[in-house]
């Protein structure tokens, strides 16, 4: 079938009862931003169906709601706002957005409750605590119960109360807030395989998937430091300021926090240090000044005070012990003196920085005192209690005895107390070498000298000493020393000495 006319008859066109519409639409170019689009009708015929509103009509709709008025908020709120967002209450564990939105939440319910003028917003919590108490709530809402005794026994552990918490394995009834976070991870893994034996698969994989889960949840949260409940305060943050006022106070070795009422303020430590050093000069009673001593250290180091004070605290304490002989309250304080005059304290640091070389000397640590000497800068090294001890140790270097004994009776400040601590050993030392040198006998006289003995007969018993009271011989005018027979005495006695260096309180 076909829709051609037939032949011989012309075609005419089609009518239309309407003019056809072009097939595009006209848009015209809008001058400038303020100006709002005018389209136009892509068709001529009306539409009834879903007809979008006129832009005047919906001018006039919005004309009609109300507008939203200024809210006046108190002076109480806005202070309240001010608080949350000071840098000391600040909680790095709580985020800005956090925040924000628990201070909108907090007005809101005020304003729809009407109480926003009548609430305490002095006492009020602060945003961020209100949120890690939540946080808290939360989580102790998400942990399981203990298991009864009945249903899951388990074997009672007898724990020494001296022994250190940290390593102290009790149950979970006997947890308490002294347990450290990652047991108390482990014991609810535990608990968790104890108590659901019937779970499907492997009971051990299982519990070590959500070991490791409890692990992750934490590291999102923050750290262990959400899952750590303690019933004790928080210690603070800053130094303590000291209220006793005791002159005198026993010294104890911390277990906690420092309490104010048992630390002594700055201005009563000074009266302290005075009374110290007129019971020094007085009874001279070494066990109660060092106990002082340690006390007042400690008083100063809770409190976090370093000035000048402080550096003359150590300095006196580290002469004291000096004078008794104690290396190991010595070298604490000379320790502290190191960094004191590192942070540019002011202080004797010439007459403490030769002390550390002749007591690096002492020890026989030549990595520490070629460390000490590096420290040193030009001009320090001209001093004279620095340049005393650096001959010290080129004397003792070179083997040079002699110049090393002349140093010993010419010893600046209280560096001879140091030196008396090894002068035995070199004495031995500079002995084997002289039996060495001299044969077959030589004057006692001699060896006075030459070793800085204070008289013959102290030189004599210091040979005596050493087991060699058949080398002292008798003569007409004099007393003489049969060093050919010694040389070996004195350098087996010598070996000894220098195999055993006291190191107590070394660095």
């Amino acid at each position: 079938m076909s829709w051609a006319p037939p032949p011989g008859v012309q075609a005419a066109p089609y009518g239309y009862s309407t003019p056809l519409a072009a097939a595009y639409t006209a848009v015209p170019v809008r001058q400038g931003f303020g100006q709002a689009y005018q389209g136009q009708s892509q068709y001529s015929h009306p539409v009834t169906a879903n007809q979008p509103q006129s832009t005047t009509n919906m001018a006039s709709s919005s004309d009609q709601q109300p507008h939203q008025q200024k809210f006046d908020w108190p002076k109480s709120v806005r202070s309240y706002v001010q608080r949350s967002f000071q840098s000391s209450n600040l909680d790095p564990s709580v985020s800005r957005a956090e925040m924000e939105a628990k201070l909108k939440e907090t007005i809101r319910y005020t304003q729809d409750c009407g109480t926003m003028y009548t609430t305490d917003w002095d006492n009020m919590p602060l945003p961020q605590t209100l949120i890690r108490n939540e946080r808290q709530q939360a989580l102790m809402q998400s942990m399981p119960p203990p298991p009864l005794q009945e249903a899951t026994p388990t074997p009672v552990i007898n724990v020494n109360p001296k022994k250190r918490k940290s390593s102290d394995f009790s149950g979970p009834e006997q947890a308490n807030a002294a347990t450290v976070p990652w047991r108390r991870t482990r014991e609810l893994s535990l608990e968790d395989r104890i108590t659901k034996p019937s779970m499907d698969g492997p009971l051990l994989a299982r519990s070590k998937f959500q070991k490791h889960g409890d692990k992750r949840q934490r590291r999102g949260d923050g750290g262990y430091q959400s899952s750590y409940r303690s019933t004790s305060p928080p210690p603070p943050m800053g130094p303590i300021r000291g209220e006793n006022q005791s002159l005198e106070k026993k010294y104890f070795r911390l277990t906690a926090a420092p309490k104010p009422a048992d630390v002594r303020p700055e201005k009563i430590l000074h009266l302290t240090l005075d009374l110290l050093k007129k019971r020094w000069r007085k009874d001279g009673n070494y066990n109660y000044i060092c106990d002082q001593f340690k006390s007042l250290r400690q008083d100063l180091t809770v409190q976090r005070i370093r000035n000048e004070f402080t550096v003359s605290v150590y300095e006196i304490h580290a002469r004291i012990a000096l004078e008794k002989g104690d290396l190991g309250e010595y070298n604490q304080c000379q320790t502290q003196l190191r960094a004191l005059y590192k942070s540019g304290l002011k202080g004797n640091s010439i007459e403490f920085k030769a002390y550390r070389i002749l007591y690096f000397i002492h020890t026989a640590n030549k990595s520490a005192l070629n460390d000490a000497i590096a420290d040193l800068t030009t001009a320090e090294k001209e001093e004279r209690p620095i340049k005393h001890a650096l001959s010290v140790r080129s004397a003792l270097a070179a083997g040079n005895y002699h110049r090393f004994f002349q140093l010993y009776l010419d010893v600046p400040n209280m560096g001879a107390y140091l030196m008396d601590m090894f002068v035995k050993r070199e004495r031995l030392a500079a002995l084997a070498r002289i039996c060495k040198a001299f044969k077959p006998e030589l004057k006692l006289r001699y060896i006075t000298e030459e070793l800085a003995f204070e008289s013959d007969a102290e030189a004599a018993q210091f040979i005596i000493d050493c087991d060699g009271q058949d080398l002292l011989q008798e003569r007409d005018d004099h007393i003489a020393v049969l060093v050919a027979k010694g040389a070996a005495l004195f350098e087996t006695a010598r070996a000894a000495a220098f195999s055993k260096v006291d190191l107590k309180g070394q660095i």
